[in-house]
């Protein structure tokens, strides 16, 4: 059963690890990786990546991207979101620190705003979104 938008919006702002999906080529399927994403409902998703990284460089390429987020338990769920780059730049402490928050304890943020300090972040409109449980 699909989901409303706002049991969509509602799960994709759980700290799942997504997966993020982006055109790699014509003679290649989409490059497919896991990634820490940030999301709050009536917002938009965005990631932070090394902006020298494959990922960033296809994403730039393709202008688009999709993240996919799912559970097994207690039902199956899973939610997909696919839209245009409409912003990226290099991330702010801030946005680290919330990045950070949402998957470290907190005795390891700060290690993590140290390493990802050059991170940008790529936040995304969604256009599509595809949802289900089937529980």
């Amino acid at each position: 059963m699909a989901l409303s938008m706002s049991d969509r919006q509602a799960f994709l702002a759980e700290p799942h690890v997504a997966s993020l999906s982006v055109v790699a080529g014509p003679d290649r399927g989409p490059l497919t990786v896991p990634i820490w994403y940030y999301f709050v409902p009536g917002d938009v998703p965005w990631v932070l990546t090394p902006p020298d990284s494959r990922k960033a460089g296809l994403i730039a390429a393709a202008g688009r991207f999709t993240l996919l987020v799912h559970r097994t338990s207690p039902t199956v769920r899973y939610v997909s979101v696919e839209g245009r780059v409409i912003d990226t730049g290099p991330a702010t402490e801030d946005q680290i620190r919330l990045m950070a928050g949402r998957y470290l304890p907190a005795d390891r943020v700060d290690a993590y705003v140290e390493f990802a300090r050059q991170e940008h972040i790529i936040r995304m409109q969604p256009e599509h979104w595809l949802s289900s449980d089937l529980g």
